[in-house]
């Protein structure tokens, strides 16, 4: 354990890192998640099949492909992103595609009636969704989403074959430098087993918050 004592400023460091890395990652998720739940559900037909257009392909793409390509291939047609931003990007990207299907089946999951009552009240669709739908949908979302906060977490060690200084590159050049990788990969284990259960109780606290609230 001494190269982990001996190297916890390192290690933490790169836990900081990925923290910052995946709650950029997800609220850009969350964000360009929405949008493309809007045009899934949407009556326009070109917003839907661009909707699913970009779910399709990024859901079936794979997020180290995604990362490679972005990093490597951007720079051919002259855009240049910092290694940080270019992680965040791809993570955020790749997640909205799940972030978009969960707010799908949640707005699926509220009963007819209710957009079907908007309607005949004179709401707008955008209205519908602000006040009608997304209030009830988002209670049935908040696991599926919890899910995906834990996929970005545990994603974005990908982000080490790239460059970037998170907790899996640091582990690994501590390991280089040390030859401990049991050590080391137990220690880095840990802290992405850590943000993954803190990140499943913060989403079960606010499951319960939002059924109480509906009762």
């Amino acid at each position: 354990m001494g190269v982990v004592t001996e190297n916890l400023g390192l290690l933490l460091g790169g836990l900081l890192v990925t923290l910052e890395l995946t709650a950029l990652a997800f609220v850009g998720a969350l964000l360009l998640g929405t949008v493309l739940a809007v045009f899934r559900v949407s009556p326009i037909p070109p917003l839907r099949a661009a909707g699913a257009v970009y779910v399709e392909v990024l859901r079936n793409m794979p997020l180290l492909s995604l990362l490679v390509l972005f990093v490597f291939g951007l720079p051919d047609i002259g855009l240049t992103f910092p290694l940080f931003a270019s992680a965040a990007i791809c993570l955020g990207a790749f997640g909205a595609a799940f972030v978009c299907e969960a707010m799908r089946g949640g707005i699926n999951a509220v009963p007819v009636g209710q957009a079907e009552a908007a309607r005949a009240l004179g709401f707008t669709f955008t209205q519908s969704l602000r006040h009608v739908i997304l209030p009830p949908a988002f209670r049935t979302m908040v696991q599926p989403l919890v899910n995906i906060f834990i996929g970005i977490a545990l994603g974005s060690s990908l982000a080490a074959a790239v460059g970037v200084d998170e907790l899996t590159n640091v582990t690994q050049v501590l390991n280089l430098q040390s030859a401990e990788a049991v050590v080391l990969f137990l220690v880095s284990g840990a802290m992405y087993l850590a943000i993954a259960l803190l990140g499943g109780a913060a989403g079960g606290f606010l499951e319960r918050r939002l059924s109480w609230r509906a009762r």
